[in-house]
């Protein structure tokens, strides 16, 4: 099982608007991760976010085989690519009109133009492409949960089929400020109305889908409530990850301290948090054997550290990396039988 680093917590929260830290460039990103190093492991890859800075959806075949090239410069692999299916950037809401979803399959089908080119590179082997709807916040949603969550599935199957044509798999990311898969119960019906599980998977993070349990979006599906004991969390996990863990196909390992969180327009979202966190909520090496069992059935074949929204200087900090890079290292060895060489 390949360890990869996330290149987003360069990008999310960031920007130019009073308040907002600088983005930290792709390169920088790399070479922060290529430094990371625990008793002779270094990190096997990144997972990448598709847009403005880091790179240009639209970019020519040759300038996304340069970033190939740098990147495997760097001595890592690409795995996970992440559309650029929100408005603002390529794509806009999945449950939105017909050029709203228009504008959602036009950034899906880039995605798969760039993976297919890192894929002729050599330097992506594996990995998902990740979407979710693209509809920020639940109100809207809410006014007729049913036939919003239909619309959805509609662009979601035909993103499905996009992905199908270009060897890819979507995997559609679980959190709370996601309409339609806000909570544990409305992410697995919009999975079963799509039914395409070849095509069209889940993705876990460990901070988002805490919030899942809590019903933060959802009370009416809370899992526990605040002062919960251990049984009663360990039973909860158990409960939600048996739902969810068939349809697994990309795993993020990640801290929360059962905050919510948000920096510029990416707001009410699960809190990320160092790896080793004192307020973190959860044993990470422990929930993640939930999510893992089985996963190489499942094709999964890394995981990923996401620690969306940390300030600049966490992440510019070298003991951040290898702090998340041991953690990372214990996850592999507890619960992989397929080890990175």
């Amino acid at each position: 099982m390949k360890l990869h680093n996330a290149m987003w917590p360069g990008l999310v929260g960031k920007g130019t608007d009073e308040g907002q830290e600088p983005p930290i460039s792709l390169e920088r990103m790399l070479d922060l991760t290529a430094a990371a190093e625990v008793d002779g492991q270094k990190f096997d890859g990144i997972d990448y976010f598709l847009f403005l800075p880091h790179t240009n959806p639209e970019a020519s075949d040759d300038e996304i085989r340069k970033i190939a090239d740098l990147i495997a410069s760097k001595g890592l692999a690409v795995g996970s690519l992440v559309a650029p299916i929100w408005p603002g950037t390529v794509g806009d809401s999945a449950m939105g009109d017909a050029e709203q979803q228009a504008k959602f399959l036009s950034a899906v089908k880039m995605a798969c133009r760039i993976a297919g080119i890192f894929n002729d590179h050599g330097v992506r082997q594996y990995g998902a492409i990740r979407i979710d709807s693209a509809e920020f916040g639940v109100e809207k949603w809410r006014e007729d949960p049913k036939a919003n969550t239909q619309k959805i599935a509609n662009t979601f199957k035909e993103a499905a089929k996009i992905a199908a044509d270009h060897g890819e798999r979507l995997a559609a990311e679980g959190e709370i400020c996601w309409a339609g898969m806000h909570s544990w119960k409305d992410i697995l019906d919009l999975l079963e109305t799509v039914g395409m599980p070849e095509s069209l998977g889940f993705q876990a993070d460990l901070a988002h889908t805490y919030l899942y349990l809590m019903g933060y979006n959802a009370p009416e599906h809370a899992l526990l409530h605040e002062g919960y004991s251990d049984e009663e969390f360990y039973a909860a996990y158990e409960k939600m990850t048996d739902k969810l863990r068939p349809w697994t196909i990309d795993f993020h390992v990640a801290q929360n301290d059962g905050e919510v969180h948000g920096a510029g327009s990416h707001d009410k979202t699960g809190k990320h948090c160092p790896a080793d966190d004192p307020n973190g909520k959860l044993d990470i090496v422990k929930c993640s054997g939930y999510w893992l069992k089985d996963a190489e059935k499942r094709g999964i074949k890394h995981i990923c550290w996401d620690g969306c929204m940390f300030p600049n200087a966490t992440l510019e900090d070298p003991h951040t990396w290898n702090t998340i890079l041991d953690t990372m290292i214990k996850v592999r060895d507890t619960h992989c039988t397929t080890q990175s060489a």
